[in-house]
């Protein structure tokens, strides 16, 4: 079963036989044994490529589990010992609003690894759930039994438009100052752009939408081309001469960012020093 698991993890058998520290041979007899033993099929190989089968998705899902449960037990059998190794996976739909928690926990658990997966908010939870990921920072989250989770901030949309917009010096726009406006927005199953929705419902404003983009950045390459006028979480404008950013003066149309864990690892010293960070984060933007 490990053999599998590392297989499926690590994308090949070659991969898998070094992190377990066997031998190739070894790892590919395994995972035939395990197969022939209860008469499925987990790969499809191709040559030296290898790919999970719909049987082996699912294994993987559980033997995610299975060996995550038993990393989960060596480290709180650790616990009581400093943070001085260790890795920590981040998930989010945003690197703006990770990265800088992600700084302050690098500047105090210096010797802890991290990584950062970013995608959008339905592929974060996934990730956490599936154990791919031990935290994640995502907007608006609801709530699931099966999570903590811990506010960090609060931020409103704002609008931007080109250096050069009749809207440049403006101070601030009203929301239905957008009616008949080109706009430039996220894809729909993005959450800057459901907030956005939800707010143009309740104000029986038609959006003008010109173009939809995946990402916040090429959203932002798009307004400094002069294609339209782009909707954004007000700390993800970045720094960008080409463009200014506008408040709106008579809608609220906000999200709260909130670092989350399955209550099943809240326990585990690194996910608990996150957690516990974020707490402190989020004190030190209410004041």
């Amino acid at each position: 079963m490990k053999s599998f698991h590392y297989v499926a993890t690590e994308g090949s058998f070659t991969k898998a036989s070094r992190h377990m520290n066997v031998t190739q041979p070894t790892v590919s007899a395994q995972v035939r044994l395990l197969e022939e033993t209860y008469g499925v099929r987990l790969f499809e190989r191709k040559g030296r490529n290898v790919h999970l089968t719909s049987l082996g998705e699912e294994l993987h899902i559980i033997t995610s589990r299975l060996f995550g449960l038993q990393d989960d037990a060596e480290d709180l059998l650790e616990g009581a010992r400093a943070l001085e190794n260790g890795h920590l996976v981040v998930g989010g739909d945003s690197p703006h609003s990770a990265l800088p928690l992600i700084g302050h926990f690098r500047e105090r658990y210096e010797n802890i690894g991290l990584s950062l997966s970013v995608g959008n908010a339905e592929e974060a939870l996934n990730d956490l759930y599936d154990f791919k990921t031990d935290v994640a920072v995502l907007g608006n989250v609801k709530g699931d039994p099966r999570l903590i989770a811990q506010p960090l901030l609060r931020m409103n949309l704002v609008c931007f438009v080109h250096k050069n917009h009749e809207w440049a010096k403006r101070k601030h726009i009203s929301v239905y100052e957008l009616e008949n406006q080109p706009l430039v927005l996220r894809h729909k199953g993005s959450l800057t752009r459901r907030v956005f929705n939800e707010a143009m419902d309740r104000m029986s404003i038609t959006p003008n939408v010109v173009m939809e983009i995946s990402s916040r950045e090429a959203v932002r390459e798009a307004v400094a081309n002069g294609i339209g006028i782009g909707i954004v979480l007000e700390n993800e404008t970045g720094v960008d001469t080409r463009v200014v950013t506008i408040p709106f003066n008579n809608v609220k149309m906000d999200v709260t960012e909130y670092v989350v864990c399955l209550k099943e690892r809240a326990r585990l010293r690194v996910v608990r020093a996150f957690m516990d960070l974020a707490k402190e984060f989020s004190k030190i933007h209410a004041k």
